[in-house]
């Protein structure tokens, strides 16, 4: 058998932990990643992986054997590139995770000036804020906003997130206009909070003001998990919250929500680019990373107004 094509095989188990996942991700039968892996293993003669029936691990032996392996095939992924695509167009398949609402405002619009420069790539484009993990889920990069809480990652940040605290003209009528941010967790109002999907944690609401910080969890009816649900819900007058800025602009605009508490602010969040550190940033990663910095450096709404704070745990919830 190919020992290149072996060890490829073996990364991708190690990565996805699981024969099945790899062979997937490889576009292979199951039963040609297990020889492929098995094949491996007698010509090194050790165990690199532990098998059961419910899960794969790797092996003290298996481990080390996967560090270095990982960089020859960068190295030689490296060598290719050079030679192959020096002079022509990046191609073939790309997968990338976006946030929901950076994808549906921001991302997607723009497609067409992405594929006319790149026709030959094809964009697998995950979208949602629940958090991918990049090495597992065989993605190339993503986009989000917080603060990164993954060390190991290559972030670039190429934006900044303002936040605004809005509701619609329906509620302010019924329960009145909050004259301040601890009347958010009184018996006359209501919120719409955020809660992550991987934890199921609510995200607090935070203000700030003259070197005040103030985190609430307010009272809220209804909490979502994702960013466009949260501004269908102000719009549906369920109650207050805090969106984006770019994606409450337009119905701040034409009337439909109402800024809320306006002399306080929300601290703002950068936006990333990520990417893992070993896997190798390709033509076609290089391509897409290179057009979204210029959208993102090009779009007025997420350019710094104040300084960012110093990083920190944020949450990611306004994607």
């Amino acid at each position: 058998m190919d020992q290149i094509s072996s060890m490829r095989c073996f990364v991708r188990v190690v990565e996805s932990g699981s024969f099945t996942r790899a062979a997937d991700l490889l576009s292979l039968p199951k039963g040609t990643v297990t020889k492929q892996i098995q094949h491996l293993e007698s010509r090194l003669r050790v165990q690199l992986l532990h098998r059961t029936t419910r899960r794969v691990t790797v092996t003290p032996d298996g481990a080390a054997y996967y560090e270095r392996t990982l960089r020859l095939l960068a190295d030689l992924d490296d060598i290719e590139t050079s030679m192959t695509q020096a002079n022509a167009a990046p191609s073939g398949r790309l997968r990338v995770d976006v946030g929901a609402s950076i994808a549906r405002l921001l991302v997607i619009p723009a497609l067409p000036q992405f594929f006319a420069r790149n026709p030959s790539i094809q964009l697998d484009l995950g979208v949602g804020d629940r958090p991918v993990d990049l090495i597992a889920d065989n993605v190339d990069c993503v986009v989000r906003a917080g603060s990164l809480t993954e060390q190991s990652l290559v972030a670039r940040r190429i934006g900044t997130l303002s936040v605004v605290t809005v509701a619609s003209p329906g509620y302010l009528r019924v329960h009145g206009m909050p004259a301040h941010p601890q009347d958010l967790e009184a018996d006359g109002h209501r919120t719409i909070n955020y809660f992550s999907s991987r934890t199921g944690r609510s995200f607090p609401h935070e203000f700030v003001q003259d070197g005040e910080h103030l985190e609430l969890a307010g009272r809220y009816q209804l909490a979502v998990n994702e960013s466009n649900a949260l501004t269908s819900a102000a719009l549906a007058g369920l109650g207050i919250t805090q969106v984006a800025s770019f994606q409450a602009a337009p119905y701040l605009d034409d009337g439909s929500l109402v800024q809320v508490l306006p002399e306080w602010s929300h601290p703002q969040l950068p936006i990333h680019l990520v990417y893992p550190p070993n896997r190798h940033l390709n033509a076609r990663v290089r391509a897409f990373a290179d057009w979204a910095i210029a959208l993102f450096g090009s779009t007025p709404a997420l350019q710094a107004r104040e300084p960012l704070p110093a990083p920190q745990e944020a949450s990611t919830t306004l994607h």
